[in-house]
């Protein structure tokens, strides 16, 4: 809740159909779509002083690089020594114009996938809901980090007492690239510990994402939204999470 979130409402890196703010929500001062950034970057942060550091980051499914041009556009930027862009799919262009440094293209889903060297952090925002079997990637990944190195995760997020259900629905008619696995709290948990992590910090993002209306101006609404998700990880939106390696 202390997190700052006031550079939001002035920041135009951030105002794209690439961080997925529409037509609407351009005008708007703080979007509730880019908590999905927005708590990825002050994990990132708070590790980052924890450290002392410069960090080795991992970025596992980079898309066309937006959580590192967020990270960049903020007013406290961490450093890091070294920032790997990780995807089935690598754009390289347009990744190291955002300004990655290694590129390691592979498939997270391979039996023999391994990162390509040690990392303090591996990032991983909505990756996890698009693979058959998220435990076994997370292991994979976890096994790159460093003892003590953290990942940083999120996805969308329902109660535990809904996820078998709804997991076999979508399996049913997802189509390529989509939405195959379906988290609660619980899972995220069980998941840390079948890896050989510990949870560190849990939080859902929002009670309700309203897409560029009147309410996305006040700093009260976006607070609220952040108490919610401590208050009710569960509540179907979207969790974000890190687990620390034993």
């Amino acid at each position: 809740m202390g997190w700052d979130f006031a550079f939001l409402a002035d920041n135009p890196v951030v105002r794209t159909k690439r961080f997925g703010i529409t037509a609407e929500a351009k005008s708007v001062r703080y979007p509730v779509r880019l908590l999905r950034y927005w708590f990825g970057y002050h994990l990132l942060r708070v590790e980052a002083d924890r450290l002392g550091r410069p960090m080795d980051v991992a970025e596992v499914g980079v898309h066309t690089g937006q959580f590192l041009e967020f990270v960049k556009s903020t007013p406290v930027v961490p450093t890091f020594a070294r920032w790997t862009a990780v995807d089935v799919v690598m754009l390289e262009e347009k990744l190291r114009k955002a300004g990655y440094d290694d590129f390691f293209e592979a498939n997270l889903e391979a039996p023999d996938f391994a990162l390509p060297g040690e990392y303090d952090a591996a990032v991983m925002l909505h990756v996890l809901e698009h693979l058959f079997e998220p435990e076994e990637a997370l292991r994979k990944v976890v096994s790159g980090l460093r003892a003590g190195g953290i990942v940083i995760g999120g996805f969308p997020v329902l109660p535990g007492m809904l996820v078998q259900s709804r997991e076999a629905a979508v399996r049913k008619t997802a189509k390529p690239m989509g939405h195959v696995s379906i988290f609660s709290p619980g899972r995220v948990r069980r998941m840390a510990e079948q890896s050989g992590c510990t949870v560190e910090f849990m939080s859902g993002a929002f009670f309700m994402r309203s897409k560029g209306s009147r309410l996305e101006n006040s700093p009260a609404w976006l607070r609220f939204n952040l108490w919610w998700g401590a208050m009710f990880p569960g509540w179907p939106g979207e969790i974000y999470w890190m687990i620390r390696k034993k």
